[in-house]
C-alpha cells in the first residue's frame, strides 16, 4: 500500500474517531443553532429551508446573508445561533488537528 494511501486511511480513521468523542457536543450546538433559526423564520414567516438556510449561512459566515430578520425577538434569537456558528467552527478545526496528529504520530 502506498504512503499516500496509508496516510490518508489514517486521516480518517482519526477523525471519526475524533467525532465519535465531540459529538454530543456537536449534536447539542447544531440542536440550539436549528431550533433559534426555526423559531426565526417562524417569526418572520419564512418556510423551513428558508430557516435553516439563513441558520448556517448566518451561524458559519457571523452575518446576515440575503435573508434578515426584522422583528426584535428574531434578532435576539441570531445572538446564540452567531455564538453557536463560533463554537461549532473551533470544534470542527480542534477535530480536524486532533486527527492530524494522530496521523502523524503512526
Amino acid at each position: 500500500m502506498n504512503s499516500g494511501r496509508r496516510m490518508r486511511r489514517l486521516f480518517f480513521g482519526a477523525l471519526f474517531q475524533q467525532l465519535g468523542v465531540v459529538w454530543p457536543i456537536v449534536s447539542g450546538v447544531l440542536l440550539v443553532m436549528v431550533g433559534c433559526g426555526l423559531a426565526v423564520g417562524y417569526l418572520e414567516g419564512w418556510g423551513v429551508g428558508d430557516s435553516v438556510y439563513f441558520t448556517f449561512v448566518t451561524g458559519l459566515t457571523i452575518g446576515y446573508g440575503d435573508l434578515v430578520p426584522h422583528r426584535p425577538l428574531s434578532r435576539w434569537l441570531v445572538v446564540p445561533i452567531g455564538l453557536s456558528g463560533i463554537v461549532l467552527t473551533g470544534l470542527v478545526a480542534a477535530v480536524i488537528v486532533q486527527a492530524l496528529r494522530q496521523t502523524t504520530r503512526s
